[in-house]
């Protein structure tokens, strides 16, 4: 069905709650403000920071850009760390490497970070492209980092491309980019949101991405 299979990271194949949520509490004491309920920072996983800092605070541009630094001091130290990978996700990326699928990460956390999840976890040997975010902003939105994976995998047919992902950013993302979209509920967003984004499907388990990758 599909050929070239994009992965959302954060949320898709891996829980980064704690490492996102604490380094965001660390942004935002940095910026003066008092956080302490990490469970209210979850909605920051999976949209571009600097979007999420102006839109739920208020910040203009160069406060923005002033937390994403404070919220990197912490995240490149410790945070990438705070990190689990979500059971079943070694076998699928095995399976679909066994089928002769590509696979890419398209993800908005920046590529540098990227990598070294993927290396921690080991699992980027089943990776045939990491696309993700430039540290200066330049590529930051899920739109552009899809096109840019789909540009680095040379797809033709967007017919054969689907992005894998937890939330609305990685519906409009693939559907600026011509692609399906398969939305996962075991991550951040839910079932209401991905419905509410148009995804071309919702799966509720790790075995029902799979059934559903290999056809």
């Amino acid at each position: 069905m599909y050929q070239y299979i994009l992965f959302d990271l954060d949320g898709t194949l891996t829980d980064p709650r704690e490492g996102i949520t604490r380094s965001v509490q660390y942004a935002l004491g940095k910026m003066g403000i008092d956080a302490p309920d990490r469970t209210a920072l979850e909605h920051f996983i999976g949209p571009p920071l600097y979007d999420e800092f102006i839109r739920c605070y208020g910040f203009d541009d160069a406060g923005a850009k002033q937390a994403v630094a404070a919220y990197r001091e912490r995240f490149s130290v410790r945070g990438w760390k705070e990190n689990l990978l979500f059971s079943g996700v070694p076998e699928l990326l095995r399976a679909l490497k066994d089928a002769g699928k590509k696979a890419a990460i398209a993800s908005s956390k920046p590529t540098v970070f990227v990598e070294k999840i993927l290396q921690r976890f080991q699992i980027d040997s089943y990776f045939d492209v990491v696309s993700g975010a430039t540290l200066d902003g330049v590529i930051s939105t899920k739109s552009q980092v899809v096109r840019q994976a789909l540009e680095m995998l040379q797809v033709r047919e967007r017919s054969e491309a689907v992005l894998v992902g937890d939330r609305m950013h990685d519906a409009e993302g693939a559907q600026n980019n011509g692609i399906a979209c398969i939305g996962v509920t075991f991550g951040f967003g839910g079932r209401d949101e991905l419905a509410c984004a148009g995804v071309d499907q919702i799966v509720d388990t790790m075995e029902e991405l799979r059934e559903l990758l290999l056809k």
